[in-house]
């Protein structure tokens, strides 16, 4: 190792090689492949007025740079792989109950981001080949894990919006040097991602619930308490009422049963109208498709037992407020939590 150092500046972070890294980047500043002593992650405000801070740089600008919001990153040691992970999160869990938790952002969901960024030092002489290949391995491993997490959406479109990649290597210190020879696969840089990417959500607390499944489909509480309202004709509507409903929706929301029978639905529809199923054409008639009236059946059940599955036939067929404008699992499956929801409400 040429004695790679990490400087660390409350306006950024200083990757420093004074032998020099072949660097193959996305960044900022970056020319794709450059020969450079630094490597440099900065808050950057008035085009990078921060860099000129950092003396080592005005040596032939010797540099490559990428401008971040925030400045939060770690180290992890794989054999040869040295990997820095660098974290932009503007997301927060709030405590919605004292058993339900959100996802939530100060600033909203349309400008928050989630980025998570590499920056991959490899203890050898590479060519630029061999770079690249490192680099696509790289991009598709992180696409796919992320992928493979089946975020919410609202989640899953802030994220990655912004992030950065470089992959590092040393450079030869004398004429007629050999390039390393490296098998990439040999290099685990697959498990040096998926770790680090584990652990950078285990830092940022980065967990999500079945609140945050109903956001990401559109559904509010207060659209489904709406709902529920408007089939009520044995009783009076009022803010008592409302606030017995929505008392019923979060304890429902928390219990175990209801939130598989929910994960189930909005999964099953996510592959229908993604047409991940071969044999489903959501585009032809459904009318032999009965297992969403089964799960709707088997909420309504599981809330309130036989009153609220008669509530659910009811409910299923008028299709008030929200029902109407909900896809076909999703339609019957939260039918049969309204109607669940109302029968207790009601009984109590």
């Amino acid at each position: 190792m040429f004695g790679v150092n990490v400087i660390e500046k409350d306006y950024g972070v200083f990757i420093n090689n004074p032998n020099g890294f072949l660097a193959l980047s996305d960044f900022t500043v970056s020319h794709g492949v450059d020969i450079v002593n630094n490597v440099n992650i900065i808050i950057a405000k008035d085009d990078f007025e921060n860099l000129d801070k950092e003396s080592d740089n005005q040596d032939e600008r010797l540099y490559i740079a990428q401008d971040v919001d925030s400045i939060s990153f770690y180290k992890d040691k794989f054999g040869d792989i040295t990997l820095y992970t660098f974290i932009t999160n503007d997301i927060v869990i709030d405590e919605f109950t004292d058993k339900l938790k959100v996802a939530n952002s100060p600033k909203g969901f349309i400008d928050a981001k989630i980025d998570i960024s590499h920056v991959l030092y490899i203890n050898k002489v590479l060519s630029k080949k061999d770079l690249l290949k490192i680099y696509k391995k790289i991009a598709r491993v992180k696409a796919k894990y992320l992928a493979s997490m089946n975020l919410p959406t609202h989640i899953s479109n802030i994220l990655n919006t912004n992030d950065f990649s470089a992959v590092l290597c040393d450079v030869p210190q004398s004429k007629g040097y050999e390039f390393d020879e490296v098998d990439v696969y040999d290099l685990n840089i697959g498990d040096a991602i998926e770790t680090a990417i584990d652990k950078c959500l285990e830092r940022m607390n980065l967990t999500f619930g079945i609140l945050d499944y109903l956001v990401s489909e559109g559904i509010l509480i207060g659209d489904l308490i709406d709902t529920a309202m408007e089939l009520i004709d044995d009783a009076d509507v009022t803010d008592e009422l409302r606030q017995k409903m929505e008392n019923q929706l979060l304890n429902a929301f928390a219990d175990i049963n209801v939130i598989t029978l929910l994960m189930a639905a909005i999964r099953t529809e996510q592959d229908f109208e993604g047409n991940r199923i071969r044999e489903i054409d959501i585009n032809e008639n459904l009318k032999y498709l009965h297992s969403d009236e089964v799960l709707g059946l088997a909420i309504a059940n599981q809330i309130a037992g036989t009153d609220a599955i008669f509530n659910f036939k009811r409910y299923n067929a008028a299709k008030p407020g929200i029902l109407a404008h909900l896809p076909p699992v999703l339609e019957d499956i939260f039918a049969g939590l309204i109607a669940g929801c109302v029968t207790k409400a009601i009984d109590e």
